[in-house]
């Protein structure tokens, strides 16, 4: 539905409905509240002046968010933290001079978005273990089908279809190697202050340290955390958003370095992304099947990985303990990261559970080149049956580029075989030639690497998640 205000393609076009929940309004207040009450209890508990019916009270009212109402205190108060809390406390009278007690702003807003962060994360690491999933059993039917290896995007020797793709999983395990260590590292701020120097709450507790590092470790316990960051300012440090973001940024270099392989094989008629019955390739010409998603994935992975410079400049220009100038870069540059790597995989993940195969083409394309792929293995042929070894060199380059101008110059077959066939100097019969054109002979190991990595690298990561394998996959939106 068309609206008159500018909405984020991000979430009207491209984004899982899920992920847009991790980072939605509603998801950070009720978070917030999550905190309040996590600090009310470790507060009750510690022995500070708060009892259980606040702390209930609190409880009872964490999801029943009036935004009106928070919207009317921030425009009087322009502060939105201290807008929820007197929100908050309108809900909970009993429990109202008891809130924040002793923190301050990044108490719940940098939790928050930690927990958020993590949350999104743990999404993305589903995502990423579905697309290797779609991408193993790919790489598993074809790990035989021979096919043109490229460098430079000019032919090279043989590979094979699925040994292909495990260039493409391969870099997926990193990424997923480092969403993993992410989470494993994610700590919140904790309880720190105003300046990171637990002040107000060693006057809280009257002196007591212990009791200072107990509240810490009692929030994260509640949030589901196993510790705080040792040391801070006001906020956490913003490297950790930086290297969420580059994180994030990886992904999204390992779909794209896919979607443009598999724009160059959909150029060449070998391999193409699904393409349904209806869909329309171009609006001027009908016969087209434009590789459009794997395009679209190319699109939004530019778009993150530009995106990381935002957290990288904003942790370089920090100013001592605290300064705001990262307040509003942050809302957009993380959570933006978060939701077009959440794009980029419901895209991948489509693609990669229906990628298109065309053999005959493959093969065609592979008999076209295979005769000089085939020479070194004619010339050794040669000399067992008594050449001369650098002479045949010789008369292969020779007769190459003589096939090559057929091919180039005059749009012909490749007539390599029928030259050395013609040459004494070979001896060999047309016949005994065409015998080294088999494909299978030029793939080397592909087959056997193929099951290698699926079994030693593949399977491992596939049996830890496989929980989430069988859940349903988030539908494109468009």
């Amino acid at each position: 539905m068309a609206t008159n205000t500018y909405e984020s393609p991000l979430s009207s076009r491209y984004a899982s409905d899920e992920m847009q929940y991790i980072f939605s309004a509603d998801k950070k207040f009720s978070t917030w509240r999550r905190l309040w009450v996590a600090l009310a209890r470790a507060e009750m508990e510690l022995g500070l002046p708060v009892t259980k019916e606040q702390v209930d009270e609190l409880e009872a009212h964490i999801t029943d968010i009036d935004y009106e109402r928070a919207a009317q205190w921030e425009k009087k108060l322009r502060h939105d933290v201290m807008a929820h809390v007197h929100t908050y406390g309108e809900l909970c009278p009993k429990a109202m001079p008891i809130i924040h007690l002793g923190a301050t702003s990044c108490y719940v807003g940098d939790n928050t978005d930690v927990i958020v962060m993590r949350e999104g994360l743990e999404l993305v690491r589903t995502k990423l273990v579905k697309v290797i999933a779609h991408l193993a059993e790919f790489a598993n039917e074809y790990k035989a089908m021979p096919t043109l290896g490229f460098t430079h995007f000019q032919a090279a020797q043989l590979v094979t279809v699925g040994k292909r793709a495990t260039l493409w999983m391969n870099d997926l395990l990193m990424d997923l190697e480092e969403v993993e260590y992410r989470l494993s590292t994610l700590k919140l701020l904790g309880s720190k202050g105003t300046t990171g120097t637990q002040a107000s709450f060693l006057e809280l507790f009257e002196g007591d340290h212990e009791k200072v590092k107990l509240l810490e470790d009692k929030i994260a316990k509640e949030m589901g955390f196993t510790g705080v960051v040792p040391v801070s300012g006001q906020t956490y440090s913003r490297k950790m958003d930086y290297n969420v973001v580059s994180t994030l940024a990886g992904i999204a270099q390992s779909a794209s370095k896919f979607a443009t392989d598999m724009r160059l094989l959909c150029h060449l008629k070998e391999v193409e992304e699904p393409f349904e019955k209806n869909q329309i390739g171009s609006s001027a010409m009908p016969y087209k099947r434009n590789p459009m998603r794997c395009e679209r994935i190319c699109s939004l992975a530019r778009y993150v990985i530009v995106d990381v410079g935002n957290p990288a400049i904003t942790t370089a220009t920090q100013w001592f303990e605290r300064t705001l100038d990262d307040s509003a870069n942050k809302r957009i540059s993380v959570p933006e990261a978060f939701l077009a790597v959440d794009a980029i995989l419901n895209i991948y993940m489509n693609v990669a559970s229906g990628l298109v195969v065309h053999p005959k083409v493959i093969e065609k394309h592979v008999l076209e080149e295979l005769p000089f792929m085939a020479s070194e293995n004619i010339m050794m042929d040669a000399v067992k049956r008594g050449g001369n070894r650098q002479e045949l060199h010789e008369r292969i380059r020779v007769h190459s580029i003589e096939a090559g101008k057929n091919v180039k110059d005059l749009g012909l077959s490749n007539n390599l075989i029928d030259l050395i066939a013609e040459d004494p100097a070979f001896g060999m019969t047309k016949e005994e030639l065409t015998a080294h054109l088999e494909p299978s002979r030029y793939i080397g190991r592909c087959p056997q690497q193929v099951e290698e990595f699926l079994a030693l690298q593949v399977e491992p990561v596939l049996k830890r998640y496989e929980s989430v394998l069988g859940t349903e996959e988030t539908e494109l939106k468009v």
